[in-house]
C-alpha cells in the first residue's frame, strides 16, 4: 500500500510539474489548458487610458493583494465575471484582447489556474470551477494588447456586451 501511495504521488507530482512548466513557457497556451486563443482583461477605461498616455505598464487596483493580473480566456465568461466582480465599480470599461504570446513578448508569463478571489470578492459565480483562467504574472504593457474593446453597460450598471467579443 505504501509503495502504491508513493507511485501515485510521483505520478501526480510529475503531472503537476509538467503542467506548471508548460504553462510558464513564454508564448505557449499549453494543449488542453484552454481551447480559446485569447487572454482578455476587463479594465476601467480611466486607468487604462492613463497607462497608455504615460507609456507605463498597467497594474489593476487589486494587484498587490492578488499577486497577479486576472484574465479570462473564454469570451462567454466575460460578462459573468464583470457582473460578479465589478457591479459596484462605476464608469466606462474596456476589455483588452491579448495572447499568451503577446504578453510573453513584453516579458510577462501567463499561468492557467483555477479561479481566485479578486481582492476580497470570492469567485463563486456560475461556471467558475469548470475551466482554468489565465493569471498574468505581472502588469499589462500597452505593447501586449492586440485590441481594446468597448464594454457596454445598461442604465442600472450591469455589463451587457463587449463590442466585437460578445453578442448583445
Amino acid at each position: 500500500m505504501r509503495r502504491l501511495r508513493q507511485v501515485v504521488f510521483t505520478i501526480l507530482f510529475f503531472q503537476c510539474a509538467v503542467f506548471h512548466a508548460s504553462a510558464e513557457q513564454p508564448g505557449q497556451n499549453p494543449a488542453g489548458v484552454s481551447p480559446h486563443p485569447y487572454v482578455f482583461h476587463l479594465v476601467q477605461a480611466a486607468l487604462w487610458d492613463a497607462a497608455v498616455a504615460s507609456g507605463t505598464v498597467y497594474y489593476p487596483p487589486t494587484y498587490q493583494v492578488d499577486g497577479f493580473t486576472h484574465g479570462t480566456s473564454n469570451p462567454d465568461k466575460l460578462l459573468n465575471v464583470a457582473n460578479h466582480f465589478y457591479p459596484e465599480v462605476e464608469g466606462h470599461w474596456y476589455c483588452l484582447r491579448m495572447t499568451v504570446d503577446s504578453l510573453a513578448q513584453t516579458g510577462v508569463t501567463t499561468i492557467f489556474e483555477g479561479t481566485a478571489p479578486v481582492g476580497d470578492i470570492q469567485p463563486d459565480f456560475e461556471g467558475a470551477d469548470d475551466e482554468l483562467f489565465p493569471h498574468i504574472m505581472g502588469g499589462i504593457s500597452p505593447a501586449a494588447v492586440l485590441e481594446t474593446h468597448e464594454v457596454v453597460r445598461d442604465a442600472d450598471g450591469a455589463y451587457v456586451s463587449i463590442v466585437g467579443v460578445t453578442q448583445p
